[in-house]
């Protein structure tokens, strides 16, 4: 799970159930698309055979991507000819399963390659808390579900998993020094990469009035779960101790705080930022269908993905890997199973929609003066 002390985001080992869970964060593209859609339509659009650079921050296996881009490339197209060529640029960091990625792009059928000729597509694979792009070259950058993962954790979570639900205002106001730090950080070099008349979408984590980062209910679950497998002895406390989860939610103060005083930063300002809940589309479906089986089931599921392999990392599977090397991880597989079917089974015992604070935010780049 890291790479350089950097914490990447938990990879998922089996791409279909990836894209089926991700559909929960798909709910939160529609206000985000639309506002993506109304920055290609003002973008600044460099003259052929120069491409049009947009770029992907935090792809992942791109399932977040494709209907956003392909509505970028739909208004842009609106402005520009046909066989001006398009280049997207998906990055995330080295441990990304880019060859499900790759799979997305050419075989999903939303996939923007299959609608447009002369649009190309291309992968980096580094922390987007660096410069990874030229300077002055993205014309309209989007991102998604990203930011809110830390490049690291900045310490152990005494007594929880998710810093926001501590109490511990050591660990918090370390989680807040590193929110800061990578918030400003992204803004910095994404100031350097987009070009002057640019636009750049971010849809991430917000907070709630109470500082919290949502998802209250499934925390609760995860946590009466964990406890449960020490009672049990499938764990040790030593290894809940050292379950911690490098991601935060930020408030409208916390997106401002690089603007400030000027409402400039590395050549960006604020064009739009709005706080907003997200749809729970799992609740949606369950007021619809009464499947509290069903419900259960697929916010686990995609709890599995999006957070359980992070804690699993905790789990020490050094006794497996004495004995017999095919069976290393054979504890943390197991762990994530039970811990799947034991959030399942809470969710499904009594259903409540999730509370899911959004937060979504346009940076711009002044054209230059003539």
């Amino acid at each position: 799970m890291r790479e350089s002390s950097i914490v990447v985001r938990p990879v998922p080992t089996d791409s279909h159930i990836y894209t089926e869970s991700t559909r929960l964060q798909a709910a939160g593209l529609r206000s985000a698309t639309k506002l993506f859609e109304e920055a290609a339509r003002n973008v600044a659009i460099p003259r052929a055979p120069q491409p049009i650079a947009i770029a992907d921050y935090g792809a992942a296996i791109g399932y977040n991507s494709l209907l956003p881009i392909g509505a970028a490339i739909a208004a842009i197209r609106k402005r520009t000819r046909s066989d001006h060529a398009i280049l997207v640029a998906h990055t995330d960091v080295p441990g990304n399963d880019f060859t499900a990625l790759f799979s997305t792009l050419a075989d999903d059928q939303d996939s923007y390659l299959k609608k447009d000729s002369a649009t190309y597509a291309s992968v980096v694979g580094r922390s987007f808390y660096t410069q990874i792009l030229p300077s002055d070259s993205i014309a309209l950058g989007w991102s998604s579900w990203a930011i809110h993962w830390l490049r690291r954790v900045p310490m152990p979570i005494p007594d929880h998993v998710e810093i926001s639900h501590s109490r511990d205002e050591e660990a918090r106001r370390a989680y807040a020094r590193q929110a800061a730090a990578d918030w400003r950080d992204f803004v910095a070099f994404r100031g350097r990469e987009l070009a002057p008349g640019s636009r750049l979408v971010v849809l991430t984590v917000g907070l709630e009035p109470d500082g919290s980062s949502g998802f209250t209910t499934a925390f609760d679950a995860i946590m009466s779960a964990l406890a449960q497998f020490v009672d049990d002895g499938i764990i040790t406390a030593d290894e809940v101790r050292r379950m911690s989860i490098p991601s935060t939610g930020r408030d409208e103060k916390d997106f401002r705080a690089p603007f400030a005083p000027s409402g400039r930063f590395e050549g960006l300002e604020i064009e739009h930022l709005e706080m907003m809940d997200g749809e729970d589309r799992f609740w949606s479906q369950f007021q619809s269908d009464k499947d509290d089986r069903a419900f259960g089931a697929n916010w686990a599921e995609f709890l599995r993905t999006s957070m359980f392999p992070i804690l699993a990392a905790a789990v020490d599977d050094d006794a497996d890997a004495d004995h017999d090397r095919d069976h290393t991880g054979t504890r943390r597989r197991e762990f994530v199973q039970q811990l799947e079917a034991s959030v399942a089974a809470q969710l499904a015992a009594a259903p409540a929609p999730m509370s899911i604070p959004l937060a979504m935010v346009v940076l711009a780049k002044r054209r230059r003066s003539a």
